[in-house]
């Protein structure tokens, strides 16, 4: 029986991805000698936004990130409201006691921001944002395990990346890919998850109750 299910944010519960890359190219191409692609910039996810323009704009970072703060909540614009039906499923889950929680590479800030403009800061019995040093998602995983007391068998995480599988792998938790964004790369996406890759959120809550029914 799935006791706990974890979600990331970006690309899962809305799609930001798009919102993320313009923010942090309009923010940080200025302190450079040219405008970063989106290549350069998706090259760096999996830190938060502070080790990510550290990285990318030198001794000019804590300017760059001070701009990418005030574009990413501007440019909001772009993404004002959740995937359709993801809300109202997680209210679903917590009402069957399920323990929903985010785990997300995104910084603190960012993440705030996000959650405010989604109306979800309540949607979560528990929040895990990024490292601005490396992926802590793994960390962070087999940590809800210890928090909750929970076996692997007990715990799925839903994300849309080739490194929340890994990720998931490293914590022997369950990675259910999330396809849904149209930033999925869905045949990526099964090269490493096969079979448990899902185009909607529909099929995604579908597989889980015949999941659940199995057991």
């Amino acid at each position: 029986m799935i006791k706990l299910i974890a979600f990331d944010l970006d690309g899962t519960i809305g799609d930001t991805l798009p919102l993320c890359i313009t923010a942090f190219g309009d923010a940080v191409s200025p302190y450079l000698d040219h405008k970063l692609s989106e290549e350069e910039i998706v090259r760096h996810f999996g830190l938060s936004a502070e080790g990510m323009i550290k990285k990318v704009a030198g001794k000019h970072w804590q300017e760059a990130l001070k701009d990418y703060y005030i574009l990413y909540r501007k440019l909001h614009v772009l993404c004002p409201e959740p995937f359709d039906g993801i809300k109202d499923w997680i209210t679903e889950l917590r009402q069957q006691n399920i323990i929903v929680a985010l785990v997300t590479g995104k910084g603190e800030r960012t993440c705030q921001i996000t959650l405010e403009q989604f109306e979800m800061l309540d949607c979560f019995d528990s929040i895990a944002t990024g490292s601005p040093d490396k992926n802590i998602k793994t960390e962070e995983l087999l940590s809800l395990k210890n928090r909750y007391g929970l076996p692997s068998n007990q715990i799925v995480y839903v994300g849309d990346a080739v490194s929340d599988i890994i990720s998931c792998n490293q914590a022997d938790v369950m990675c259910l890919s999330a396809g849904w964004a149209k930033s999925a790369d869905i045949k990526q996406l099964e090269e490493y998850n096969k079979g448990y890759v899902f185009s909607t959120i529909q099929s995604l809550k579908e597989y889980i109750l015949q999941f659940e029914a199995s057991i």
